[in-house]
């Protein structure tokens, strides 16, 4: 049995799609999908990519992903790296996958001198917040996430600056 972690490259995307879609399931967030399969290849794989995207494979099989971009921190001074997606799937959990796609991500934080790697967790997923802890993960207290989106976004995106 063999692990072994790499860049998606463009004929990955019908797999990295699918992935999210599991995810999506697995959250309970499917309703919230609305990109397709072309918008994950083109901002994967445009010429200046903005995001990226890291494929475990288990025996040669696709078993999971990490899907990520840059942040800066003003405080720090620094770059740093935003989780946006990781995810394994379920009959290959177990087997150190998760960790694997992680540790690839802290591995390029050390080798770019970048200053944190961070991500968020739905507040039920228990077995979730217990593997981050796991790998000595903490929460960052004090903050709350905000988004803004839909007609929200498109009403203050619209509105005049005086």
């Amino acid at each position: 049995m063999s692990v072994s972690l790499r860049a998606a490259v463009p004929s990955d995307a019908s797999l990295v799609y699918a992935l999210i879609g599991e995810l999506a399931v697995y959250e309970k967030l499917t309703h919230e999908v609305a990109a397709s399969e072309a918008d994950i290849a083109a901002a994967l794989f445009a010429p200046q990519p903005r995001v990226f995207c890291e494929i475990v494979d288990w025996d040669g099989a696709p078993a999971g992903f990490a899907l990520w971009f840059y942040t800066f921190s003003t405080f720090r001074g620094r770059h740093g790296i935003y989780l946006e997606d990781l995810f394994v799937r379920p009959e290959f959990r177990g087997r150190g996958l998760g960790k694997a796609l992680v540790a690839r991500l802290a591995e390029r934080c050390r080798d770019e001198g970048l200053g944190r790697l961070e991500w968020s967790v739905l507040d039920w997923n228990a077995p979730s917040i217990e593997f981050y802890q796991g790998l000595g993960a903490r929460p960052v207290e004090g903050w709350t996430g905000y988004r803004l989106d839909g007609g929200a976004l498109a009403a203050l995106g619209g509105a005049k600056q005086e």
